[in-house]
């Protein structure tokens, strides 16, 4: 193979006339290899603390995402992906790259908010895209498409993984070791549920609303504090210590790579039946009654523990009306609040060097106090 040793010319006249911003094509739009079958979300074994997280999550996506702090090889990543794969598809319009609701009113991309109402809609999965450690900050952001520049002559911005993840999933394995640029990047999009794009003669922006779900080990490394506070629940992951617990895994993720697809038809109707109980949830969420009386206690519950802002409060209401919601209740109540308050509170606390209780019992300890 012989490459030229010059760039191809290009009209000086034609640019000028081509010099408009457009994305290029969606990347889901792309023809690509076929997606390996997600392991059953109701078949996982245990972990039903970040199986709730992630269920109050895809209830109301507000909540903040979940972060998974444990032992490798627990089904961390696992559990994203079948999350991923057990939600029901949603309405996007069929050319946008950034995966936009034809039936929203606000947070739409510059081309479908100047789209015709009849624009063409279709079904799809909700994205999971996984964010590499060594990604570079023109691929999480996106860049000027050089090749469509050089060859055709046309400024086109080339989306990145903010795009891709746009209503959907987006996962950091080892978020802990994340450099710090990407970070700070991370933290402004997740605050405004945009990305801004200023650079190389580009000046654009797009909706970027995802569930952030970062997992890692806290071995390997600390979070920091601006992005640790970013993520509304976080989990301890461990590994089981049951043999029976233990067995279990073993056999049903030996079952799914001998024959994944009579593995998945037997969960099926598991998965049906879940999904419609999250469909539920999300249409009666906006139903569900939030009392003062349990604002109250959920902030006497913050208070006692000393969390910093009102970010904590913020999180119990959200995420125990989610789980109002997923359990059938018309308003919150304090059981609600003790089942979601470790969930939202045990990355917040400030370290107290005269306690050497882990963070978990001290939130226990307070709900006990608070509710007593």
């Amino acid at each position: 193979m012989t490459f030229p040793l010059e760039a191809p010319r290009v009209d000086r006249a034609s640019v000028k006339r081509k010099n408009a911003l457009k994305p290029v094509a969606s990347p889901a739009a792309a023809v690509e290899a076929p997606a390996r079958p997600s392991f059953p979300f109701t078949a996982i074994v245990g972990q039903d603390e970040l199986k709730l997280a992630m269920l109050i999550c895809a209830v109301d996506p507000t909540v903040g995402g979940v972060l998974a702090f444990g032992d490798r090889g627990t089904g961390k990543s696992t559990a994203v992906r079948a999350l991923a794969a057990l939600l029901p598809k949603m309405r996007v319009v069929a050319d946008c790259a950034y995966n936009c609701d034809p039936a929203a009113t606000s947070g739409l991309c510059d081309a479908c908010r100047t789209r015709a109402a009849g624009a063409r809609v279709v079904l799809r999965s909700p994205p999971v895209v996984e964010l590499p450690l060594g990604a570079t900050e023109d691929r999480v952001v996106g860049a000027l498409n050089l090749e469509r520049a050089l060859s055709h002559g046309e400024k086109s911005f080339e989306p990145g993984l903010l795009a891709r993840a746009n209503r959907g999933f987006l996962y950091i394995d080892e978020v802990n070791l994340l450099e710090d640029h990407l970070v700070d990047l991370l933290l402004d999009v997740a605050a405004s549920g945009e990305n801004l794009i200023e650079r190389e003669g580009l000046s654009l922006r797009h909706p970027a609303r995802f569930v952030l779900i970062g997992s890692g080990n806290p071995e390997e490394g600390e979070l920091r504090p601006q992005l640790l506070d970013r993520f509304g629940l976080a989990v301890e992951v461990a590994t089981p210590t049951e043999i029976a617990t233990r067995v279990e895994v073993v056999l049903r993720r030996d079952a799914f790579e001998r024959d994944s697809a009579a593995f998945i038809e037997i969960w099926r109707p598991e998965e049906q039946k879940l999904r419609r109980k999250i469909v539920a949830a999300r249409e009666r969420l906006s139903c569900v009654a939030t009392p003062v009386a349990a604002l109250e206690q959920a902030a006497r519950l913050c208070v006692a523990l000393g969390t910093d802002g009102l970010r904590g409060e913020l999180t119990l209401m959200r995420s125990a009306r989610a789980l109002a919601s997923l359990e059938g209740d018309a308003a919150v109540n304090d059981a609600h609040l003790r089942r979601v308050a470790p969930l939202g509170l045990s990355h917040r606390l400030r370290r107290n060097p005269l306690d050497d209780v882990g963070s978990r019992a001290r939130v226990a300890r307070a709900v006990e106090e608070v509710f007593a």
